[in-house]
C-alpha cells in the first residue's frame, strides 16, 4: 500500500467556512460555463469552415487539433504561473487571453485564411488551458475534502449547460442552411461564388464578437472582486527550489496520477471525437441537414449536463470508480450503436453517449490529484497536459473516416476510449479513507 501525501491548505486572512467560499465558488464555477460555451461551438465551426474552405474531415479535425494542442503546450507554463503568483492571477491572465481569441476571429474572417482561425482558436484554448488549470483544483479544495469529487462534478455540470446552449445558439447565427455540391459551386459564376464562401467564412464575426465582449467584462470583475489566496500549508513546500523536471519527476511516483494522465488523455479524445463531430456525424448517419443537426448537438449537451448533475447525485451512494465503470461501459455499447445503426437510432445513441460520458473528466481529474499534496499543482498540470488526446485522436478519426468514405466508421476511436476509461475505473482506483480525507490504495 502506497499512502500518499494528503493535501492541507490554510487560507490567509480569515477562518475557513462555507458562507466564506460561496461567492469564490459562484465565480470559479461560472467560468465552467465560459469555456464550455466556446468548446462547444467546435461541432459547428467543423461542419460550418467544411463548407467555407471545402475541407476534408481530416483537415477539419485541425480545429480540435488547434485547440488542444495548446493544453498540452500551455499546461506546464499555467502550473507556473498558478505556483508563481496565485490561483486569482492565472484565472485573469487565462480570461485574457481568451477575450483575444473570440476577437481574432473578426480578423480571421476578414482575410478568409482558414489558417487564421485556427491561429484564433489556439490563442483562445491558450487562455483556457490557464482557466481550467486553476479552476478544477481550486474548486476541490473550496470546501471539505470528502466532497471534493461531488463539488467538482457540480462546477462542471455548468460546463454541460454550456454544452446545451453552444450549437443551438451557434447553429442560429453562424451556419446559414445553404449548401451547394462541389459540381454545382464549380457552375457559379466567379463573383457569385466568391460572395457565398465571403459571407460564410464571415457570419462567425457577430457571435465571437459578443463573446470576446463578455469574456472582457468577467475579466474585469475578477480583477475587482477579492478570491481567498489558497495556499499549501508550510509542511507540504518542501522541495519548491526544485527544477520543473524534478517537481515533474516527483509528482509521477504517485502511480495513480500517471494512470489518470493515461485514461484523461483518452478520455477527452473521446469526448472530442463524439461532441466536434456530432453534426457532421448526423446528417450522415441519419440524413438530416445541418441547422436540423445543431438542435440535436444541443440536445447532447443537455444531456451531457443532466449526466453531470445525476452523477454528482449518484456519488452519495456509489464510488466514484465503480460509477465510472458504469458510465464507461454504457457509453461504449452505445457508440458500437452509432457506428453499426442508420437512422434516428445513431442520434439517440450519440445522445446517450453524452449523458453517460459527462462525468468522466471530472471524476478522473479528482481521482488523480487526491492525495499529492505540495504535488497538487504541478499534478494539475499534467493531467491538464492530457487533454492534448483531444488533438491527436480526433485526427485518427477523420483519417478513418476519409479512407473509408465512412464517417460512422471513424467512430471506432472513441469506442477503443471508452474501453480505456473502463479499465482505468476497475483495475486501478481504489477509495480508502484516511483521517477523514480520501486517500489511495494501489
Amino acid at each position: 500500500m502506497n499512502q500518499h501525501t494528503q493535501q492541507q491548505i490554510v487560507t490567509e486572512g480569515e477562518p475557513s467556512s462555507g458562507k466564506k467560499y460561496l461567492l469564490p465558488l459562484i465565480l470559479i464555477t461560472s467560468l465552467f460555463f465560459f469555456w464550455g460555451f466556446v468548446h462547444n461551438l467546435d461541432p459547428v465551426l467543423i461542419p460550418h469552415l467544411k463548407k467555407a474552405f471545402r475541407l476534408t474531415d481530416l483537415e477539419t479535425s485541425l480545429v480540435d487539433f488547434s485547440v488542444f494542442i495548446a493544453y498540452f503546450l500551455m499546461a506546464l507554463p499555467a502550473g507556473y504561473v498558478m505556483r508563481r503568483w496565485g490561483y486569482k492571477s492565472g484565472i485573469i491572465l487565462g480570461l485574457s487571453l481568451f477575450a483575444v481569441g473570440c476577437l481574432l476571429f473578426l480578423p480571421a474572417a476578414d482575410t478568409r485564411q482558414y489558417v487564421f482561425f485556427l491561429g484564433a482558436l489556439f490563442v483562445i484554448a491558450c487562455g483556457l488551458t490557464f482557466l481550467e488549470t486553476a479552476a478544477n483544483p481550486y474548486v476541490t479544495v473550496l470546501g471539505p475534502p470528502e466532497t471534493a469529487t461531488q463539488r467538482l462534478n457540480f462546477s462542471q455540470s455548468f460546463n454541460g449547460f454550456a454544452a446545451f446552449m453552444a450549437p443551438i445558439v451557434g447553429g442560429k447565427f453562424i451556419l446559414s442552411g445553404v449548401n451547394y455540391t462541389d459540381s454545382e459551386l464549380a457552375k457559379m459564376l466567379p463573383e457569385v461564388k466568391e460572395a457565398y464562401l465571403t459571407h460564410e467564412a464571415s457570419s462567425v464575426k457577430g457571435p465571437y464578437l459578443i463573446l470576446g465582449l463578455i469574456i472582457i467584462l468577467v475579466t474585469i470583475l475578477f480583477i475587482f472582486t477579492k478570491l481567498p489566496d489558497i495556499k499549501e500549508d508550510k509542511e507540504l513546500t518542501e522541495g519548491k527550489d526544485r527544477s520543473a523536471l524534478a517537481k515533474i519527476i516527483h509528482a509521477l511516483r504517485h502511480s495513480h496520477l500517471r494512470l489518470a494522465i493515461i485514461a484523461q488523455f483518452f478520455y477527452v479524445g473521446a469526448q472530442v471525437c463524439v461532441l466536434s463531430f456530432f453534426i457532421r456525424f448526423v446528417t450522415v448517419s441519419a440524413n438530416i441537414d445541418a441547422s436540423e443537426a445543431s438542435w440535436y448537438s444541443g440536445a447532447a449537451g443537455l444531456a451531457f449536463m443532466v449526466g453531470r448533475f445525476a452523477g454528482t447525485f449518484l456519488m452519495k451512494y456509489f464510488a466514484p470508480n465503480r460509477l465510472l465503470m458504469f458510465y464507461a461501459l454504457t457509453s461504449a455499447l452505445l457508440t458500437c450503436v452509432a457506428i453499426f445503426g442508420n437512422g434516428a437510432i445513431t442520434i439517440y445513441a450519440l445522445i446517450g453517449v453524452a449523458f453517460f460520458m459527462s462525468i468522466m473528466f471530472p471524476t478522473i481529474f479528482s481521482m488523480g490529484i487526491a492525495g499529492l499534496g505540495s504535488d497538487t499543482k504541478i499534478g494539475s498540470s499534467l493531467i491538464v497536459m492530457s487533454i492534448v488526446g483531444g488533438a491527436l485522436l480526433p485526427l485518427g478519426l477523420g483519417y478513418i473516416s476519409d479512407i473509408t468514405k465512412n464517417i460512422q466508421y471513424g467512430y471506432l476511436v472513441p469506442l477503443l476510449c471508452f474501453i480505456v476509461v473502463l479499465f482505468y475505473g476497475w483495475k486501478v482506483w481504489k477509495p480508502i479513507q484516511i483521517e477523514g480525507e480520501i486517500s489511495l490504495k494501489d
